[in-house]
This record gives structure tokens, C-alpha cells and sequence, in this order.
């Protein structure tokens, strides 16, 4: 089998191409995409070569772990029936190619992947659920916290979906900290503001969504005394912090790693029960076949919060 997939040939170098699968092992299927989310936080670093060393890493590779599809062959699983020919699947990664690295490898027209990896989903979520590996990401970051974050610094899509997941299990609403104006336009559930407009002098939990590496310069001197930090970004370059700060308030610091599968699954029952909405997230969506402006919108246009590639349509 071949799939048509995105594939970064080198740092700065993006192509559209045809790949060989490797043949499905025992408990593989075979999964049509529909649609593949466009990372700006990993996918980005992949494609500039920041990204710090990385198991599975090299060039080259086949991004994406954000990938929506119908299952189309379930292999030797004929007898899981939430899987059976048809249904509607994410896929957080495949690792499907016989010459090019799968890291984070979903974004493609057709994937082979293990059948415990993926995750059926209901129909009437439709693209939405390309959106469930970040919300798992900040939902494990926001649940990994002493205390509900009081304050939340981004409002791109990681920042978003924690505020919203704060609001969904019934904690106060956070205030979101955006220093860009085009993220900070619309009606949300929760204070959107200018750092420099922000009326509160300390906060007691902080969760970073910017993946900024000065970022915890800037919050550590507004911290409360025994205040803490979470990590909710991923952090190209070396992060440091100011001691004294730090010290004179016992600051704690805590990095969000990656999420798990309860997550997703945790963030399912947020969406099934009617508390959490996924809807209005997805600003941009176009055909592979345009993919190159596809990545240059996500990674350099403020007013895009989620680019999807639709493997359904060329344009």
C-alpha cells in the first residue's frame, strides 16, 4: 500500500508525496483520514530543526498526531466491533513508513496503526476530533496542578481548550493572559486581558500555554508565597528563572508531560456529558494540496488558531 503524506525532507523543506506502508502487523488496521491538525508548537520546531533530540527523530519524517479517519480494514480484529469497517477513529501517531521516520506520523491519506492506539468517536463530533490530542494536553496539564489555575498565559489553542476545561469541571473561571490583540477579539467564558492591563498583583497557580522559554522570568515575580507554575508548553530553547523570586516565595515548579489515554478518554466524558464544547476552535481548513500555505497560515498568522489538512479535497 501507498498514502500521499506530508513529509518534512529536511528543515525548511516541505513536500507532498507518495510513501510505501509497511505491511500491517498483527493488530494493525487500516485508517482513511479525513482530516490532520497542523501542530504550531512541535510541528513547528520539526520543520525549523529546533526541535531538541527526540526519540524517533530524523529526516526524513512524516509529522502529525492529530488525525481524524475512517477505519477501512481491521485486519486480523474482525471482532472489535467498536472498530469495525466504517467508524469514525482519532489517531494520535503512526509509525507506518517504509522510508521515512514517523515522528509524529499521522499526517497522511491513509495510516496503518495499531488498534489499541486509536480511539473511536462519535460521529456528530465530525472534525472536532482532531482536537483531542491538545485538549488531552491541557486537561493533563490543568488536572497535574496542586490547585485550578487562576491564571493561564496564552490564548492560542492550548490556552483555550485549559480555560475552557477549567470552566467545564466546574473550577472558577481563569484569567488568560495574550499580549496579541487577534487573540484576545471574541466572547469567552473567562477574562482575556493584556498582561499590562491585569489588576490582580499575585496568583497562586499558573499554567503557561505560550511555550515562551522567558516566560518563567515573568511570572515568578507574581507568584503568591508557595505559588506554583505548570508547564503546558513545549520548550525549544533553555529555560531559566530568577533565584531570589523564587526563593523569598518557595515557588514550585511543574512540567506537564505527555498526555495520557485517560485523558483523552477523560476529555470525552467532558464533551459527551455537554460540559465541554470543542466547537469554534478550528479557524482554517484546506486541501493537501495546499498544504505549503497551510503551514506558512498556522505557523505565522496570529488569527489562525487551528489549521486542518482535509484529505477529502485536493483544494
Amino acid at each position: 500500500m501507498n498514502s500521499t503524506a506530508i513529509i518534512f525532507e529536511k528543515p525548511g523543506s516541505l513536500a507532498v508525496r507518495s510513501l510505501e506502508l509497511v505491511d500491517p502487523d498483527e493488530g494493525d488496521i487500516v485508517v482513511e483520514s479525513l482530516w490532520s491538525g497542523i501542530s504550531t508548537g512541535t510541528e513547528k520546531m520539526l520543520y525549523q530543526g529546533s526541535m531538541p533530540a527526540f526519540p524517533g527523530m530524523g529526516y526524513p519524517l512524516v509529522p502529525g498526531y492529530e488525525t481524524v479517519g475512517r477505519v477501512v480494514d481491521t485486519g486480523s480484529l474482525p471482532s472489535l466491533g467498536k472498530l469495525a469497517p466504517g467508524t469514525l477513529v482519532f489517531v494520535p501517531g503512526a509509525r507506518c513508513y517504509k522510508d521515512a521516520a514517523g515522528l509524529f506520523g499521522a499526517s497522511a491519506s491513509r495510516l496503518i496503526v495499531s488498534g489499541e492506539r486509536v480511539v473511536a468517536v462519535d460521529e456528530t463530533l465530525g472534525r472536532n476530533a482532531t482536537l483531542l490530542s491538545i485538549a488531552a494536553t491541557a486537561f493533563h496539564a490543568v488536572s497535574l496542578a496542586a490547585n485550578p489555575p487562576e491564571l493561564i498565559i496564552g490564548h492560542g489553542l492550548v490556552g483555550r481548550l485549559a480555560a475552557r476545561i477549567c470552566v467545564a469541571l466546574g473550577f472558577a473561571a481563569p484569567t488568560v493572559w495574550e499580549t496579541n490583540p487577534d487573540r484576545r477579539a471574541g466572547t469567552f467564558s473567562y477574562e482575556v486581558t493584556d498582561p499590562s492591563d491585569s489588576g490582580k498583583s499575585t496568583y497562586s497557580s499558573v499554567l503557561d500555554a505560550s511555550g515562551s522559554p522567558e516566560i518563567l522570568d515573568t511570572i515568578i515575580p507574581r507568584l503568591a508565597p508557595g505559588g506554583e507554575v505548570v508547564l503546558a508548553g513545549f520548550y525549544g530553547e533553555r529555560l531559566s528563572f530568577p533565584f531570589v523570586p523564587a526563593f523569598m516565595r518557595e515557588a514550585r515548579i511543574r512540567i506537564a508531560a505527555e498526555f495520557k489515554p485517560g485523558d483523552t478518554l477523560a476529555v470525552l466524558d467532558l464533551v459527551s456529558g455537554g460540559n465541554l464544547s470543542l466547537d469554534g476552535l478550528i479557524s482554517h481548513s484546506v486541501g493537501h494540496g495546499d498544504a505549503h500555505n497551510a503551514y506558512n497560515t498556522a505557523f505565522n498568522d496570529p488569527k489562525c488558531v487551528k489549521m486542518l489538512i482535509d484529505w477529502r479535497r485536493m483544494q
